[in-house]
């Protein structure tokens, strides 16, 4: 799922290990001081990781079915 994803930001096996650890085991949507400690153990910086993110939960959403911007299913 996340191989469009790293296509498109050219990104590491490690790398995208990294981040999909992240997005599953500690969150989808990371605040700004989480965001600085992924980019830095990533080797990226935080605007590349919050791309990252943005696209890999725009991927999520849609799998589960779920608008592709954040939001809820009523609106």
């Amino acid at each position: 799922m996340a191989s469009e994803t790293t296509q498109i930001m050219n990104l590491s096996e490690e790398q995208v290990k990294l981040l999909e650890e992240n997005f599953t085991k500690v969150t989808r949507n990371p605040d700004e001081t989480t965001l600085m400690l992924i980019a830095a153990e990533c080797g990226l910086s935080e605007e590349e990781t919050t791309k990252w993110f943005k696209l890999r939960n725009a991927q999520w959403r849609k799998k589960e079915g779920l608008p592709a911007e954040g939001g809820s299913v009523w609106d």
